[in-house]
């Protein structure tokens, strides 16, 4: 999805917001030297900003102020005329105060640590944040507006001229300046929502109860208002770390701040009746996840009046070259502060040079009419599923103008019309059609509901079947559909057989999300490749399919698969599955042999009926849509899975009966600044004697991918189990040390460790079953004497986009026992990560 959004955004876009005031320069010292963290102001306002590390500073405002003032400790404060509304490229130099001289060798390093003002102002404000803010309420609820905007930037002649805009030059009609950096944009998507936010603190729940929508710009727009959403999800600045972009950054009001940032008590004034205290933060390293800004801080309750954050330039984040944060808080009553305005912006980008293009994402959220202790059934937080009701994307204008808490602006007005008349257009409709191929993988079809795809699963390589070639495609109406039917065919060159499958699902009930599912497949499919069997219609292994790998990879499997399944989601992210399935497995390969012991002799063909029971449940998890597919809004969530399976001979003439219980539990952890660990534990066991096609394969890894969940120093039913227990450890530093070191600091790469590990055993009954006087077949051997157990480290975001693991086997190695035992093995992959 993030892919898909960083392409579309580079294509299209508009005009917006007019200022009354803006200046942009440079402040430098008596010697030229760049001043960073300068404060600038406009004289008798507290609308501000600081200086970059180059002294540069870009600073706007909506209404006209005659007098700014350019500050900093050590130095003699500047007072400087605005003759004009808009003065840009100005150039400053501070002067050395005499009688502070010895303070000069502060400014230009770190600050103190003792007898600092800024930091005794801190500490207080970690004494009283548990008093200021939504936490001392039991219960509350308040009104939100929140608009969410995307604009290209750095609007030049070159791109107003060039060919991609030929035959769409009227959005250019009018430009503007950010406020932020200074730079020209055009919106190229707007969306205004209205809401009511409910939450309890003792049942640690909120819910959010939409009441009105209106956007314009792209069709797929809640895609993006989930994107922006996950990356801009809500946070409280008093915590001591604020995640944006799946990374933690250590907030300026955090108890490690001391530790990270430098703190300057730069000015007081009053605000709204209250005596603050004006305090300028900046790193005291590069490259580590932090900001630079200020904030104002009330002088009694200690409790935060306004603060703005900007990302450090140095910060390890791909594809985003400016992050900027405003908070503004609201006294509601003599100690109460609450947040009443909270806007965001990013500048996202290929690359982090000044003048590179690249696209804002802005937020802006207001917040009104707040209640306190009205208390709601638990029920309220958790029964409703399905909430989508149309006339809520048609509000009229009536409705805006009594809802919306902060008027649109003229050129804000104009977007909607814009955008609207932009989609008429035929060449911003192929550019868009050619954005939506690359996100999502299917080829559209205007004229037929239906999709060509996915594109990238076209080619593969086995042993089996050599190259194989793939098309497939599925119904499409829109993103909600209530039903929909896929299906694919396959052609392998080398074994000469066509492939095939085909699936169906329809949501029946929106409420409560009851669907009904199934299909059939005939394919090969490598069956050792996970401990969770799957009964996916239409799935496609990279096991299977990959080029390359380790070894030689035959052991794979004729699969003929029909399912039947029925769906429930009773309360929001608990989901109930029962279902059918009939399976008939038989070696696809020669070499390798799937035979096992009967009482009339050996089978070499299982067919099986099994019936599975299963219970998910994804704990804050957020999805997107009302269809019968839904996508996910968030990530971070936990996923825990129990299923139970019961094979039946009594149904369909099948081989075996058996009973397979398994649980899996998968949990995302943010580790403060020290990155993000991710933990999964898995647990099996099958009651009954089945031949190898049923019993649980240890996953190992044979590509060169690595792959979450698998060893990748196993081959494929290396180890074998009827019972089996495994974890698998993975932490994600996000460059926290290589950061520190002068060398690799530059190259912004990030530190992965991981850790894994299995246990099982099987039965001699089930030895015994598969066990012939077939060459091929696999001496089934199980973990059992002691854990088997890997572990790795991994060097990410090589050039922004590729990983490499290191991986070594812990044990099961020797040479007599295990000769062909991989005991070290690289692995990589790739992707875009912020």
């Amino acid at each position: 999805m993030k892919l898909r959004i960083l392409i579309a955004f580079f294509f299209f876009g508009a005009w917006s917001l007019i200022s009354q005031t803006k200046v942009s320069g440079y402040v430098f010292d008596e010697f030229d030297e760049p001043v960073a963290y300068a404060n600038v102001i406009f004289k008798g306002s507290t609308e501000g900003t600081i200086t970059n590390e180059q002294g540069k500073f870009y600073l706007e405002s909506k209404s006209t102020w005659p007098v700014m003032t350019v500050s900093f400790i050590g130095y003699e404060t500047l007072q400087i005329a605005l003759d004009k509304k808009v003065n840009y490229d100005l150039k400053f130099n501070l002067k050395e105060e005499t009688a502070q001289l010895n303070q000069v060798l502060i400014v230009s390093g770190k600050q103190p640590k003792k007898n600092n003002p800024a930091i005794d102002i801190l500490r207080k404000i970690w004494e009283h944040k548990r008093q200021n803010g939504l936490k001392q309420f039991d219960q509350y609820h308040y009104d939100k507006y929140e608009k969410v905007e995307f604009d290209l930037n750095t609007i030049d002649s070159a791109l107003i001229t060039s060919k991609l805009f030929k035959g769409m030059e009227f959005v250019f009609n009018e430009v503007d300046t950010s406020r932020i950096t200074g730079k020209t944009y055009l919106p190229i998507f707007i969306n205004e929502a209205v809401s009511k936010v409910y939450g309890d603190t003792k049942l640690k729940k909120e819910k959010e109860v939409l009441e009105g929508n209106k956007n314009s710009g792209f069709s797929e727009n809640q895609i993006i208002i989930d994107f922006i959403g996950d990356l801009y999800s809500d946070f409280n600045v008093y915590d001591n770390y604020l995640k944006f972009f799946d990374k933690s950054f250590v907030s300026p009001l955090s108890k490690t701040g001391i530790n990270t940032y430098n703190y300057v008590l730069s000015d007081s004034s009053f605000i709204e009746n209250k005596w603050c205290y004006n305090i300028i933060y900046y790193p005291r390293r590069k490259n580590e996840l932090t900001f630079k800004g200020n904030f104002w801080v009330a002088d009694t309750t200690f409790a935060i009046k306004k603060i703005n954050l900007q990302a450090s330039k140095s910060a390890n984040i791909n594809w985003v070259k400016e992050i900027y944060i405003e908070q503004d808080f609201e006294v509601l009553n003599d100690s109460l502060f609450l947040v009443k305005r909270d806007y965001m912006m990013s500048d996202f980008a290929f690359a982090k040079k000044e003048k590179s293009r690249g696209v804002y994402g802005k937020r802006t959220t207001l917040y009104k009419n707040y209640k306190f202790n009205v208390p709601k059934d638990k029920k309220f937080y958790d029964q409703e599923v399905y909430n989508y009701n149309k006339d809520l994307y048609n509000r009229d204008d009536a409705f805006w103008k009594e809802n919306r808490l902060e008027d649109l602006n003229k050129d804000e007005k104009g977007v909607y019309k814009m955008l609207d008349t932009l989609k008429t257009v035929k060449k911003f409709k192929r550019l868009y059609n050619l954005g939506s191929i690359l996100g999502s993988g299917y080829i559209e079809f205007n004229t037929l509901p239906l999709d060509y795809g996915p594109i990238f699963s076209t080619f593969g390589f086995n042993e089996v079947e050599g190259i194989r070639l793939r098309a497939g495609g599925r119904t499409y109406f829109g993103t909600n559909d209530l039903w929909r039917l896929e299906g694919f065919t396959a052609y392998g060159l080398k074994d000469d057989k066509f492939k095939y499958g085909i699936s169906g699902k329809w949501l029946l009930d929106k409420k409560s999300r009851f669907i009904i599912s199934g299909g059939n497949r005939r394919d090969i499919e490598q069956i050792g490749a996970s401990l969770t069997t799957s009964t996916d219609v239409l799935g496609r292994s990279l096991a299977s399919s990959s080029i390359v790998g380790t070894g030689t990879n035959d052991k794979l499997t004729n699969v003929n698969l029909t399912t039947l399944t029925l769906e429930v989601e009773p309360l929001r992210n608990l989901i109930f599955r029962v279902g059918g399935n009939y399976r008939t497995l038989s070696s696809a390969s020669p070499t390798f042999s799937l035979d096992y012991n009967t009482p009339d002799g050996v089978e070499s063909e299982i067919k099986q009926y099994e019936s599975t029971l299963s219970v998910s449940y994804f704990p804050k998890r957020k999805m997107t849509g009302y269809g019968v597919e839904r996508s996910e809004a968030n990530d971070g969530f936990p996923r825990i899975l129990a299923q139970v399976s019961r094979g039946d001979k009594s149904v369909f003439e099948s081989d075996f009966d058996y009973t397979k219980v398994q649980f899996s539990y998968l949990q995302p952890w943010q580790i403060g600044g020290l990155g993000r660990l991710y933990t999964t534990i898995e647990a099996g066991k099958t009651f009954g004697e089945v031949p190898l096609g049923l019993l649980s394969a240890i996953p190992g890894n044979q590509s060169y991918f690595s792959i979450y969940n698998t060893f990748s120093q196993l081959d494929y039913y290396e180890f074998v189990s009827d019972t089996y227990a495994s974890f698998h450890f993975e932490h994600n530093f996000n460059g926290r040390f290589f950061s520190r070191i002068p060398l690799l600091r530059k190259l912004n790469l990030r530190e992965i460790i991981s850790l894994r590990g299995v246990w099982g055993e099987i039965s001699k009954e089930n030895i015994a079953l598969n066990t012939t006087s077939n060459p091929n077949n696999i001496v089934l051997v199980a973990p059992n004497d002691e854990p088997y157990w890997e572990y790795g480290f991994g060097v990410g975001n090589i050039f922004k986009i590729f990983r490499i693991d290191f991986n070594f086997r812990g044990n099961y190695k020797d040479a007599v026992n295990y000769p062909d035992a991989r005991k070290f093995g690289v692995t990589g992959t790739f992707g875009f990560n912020f």
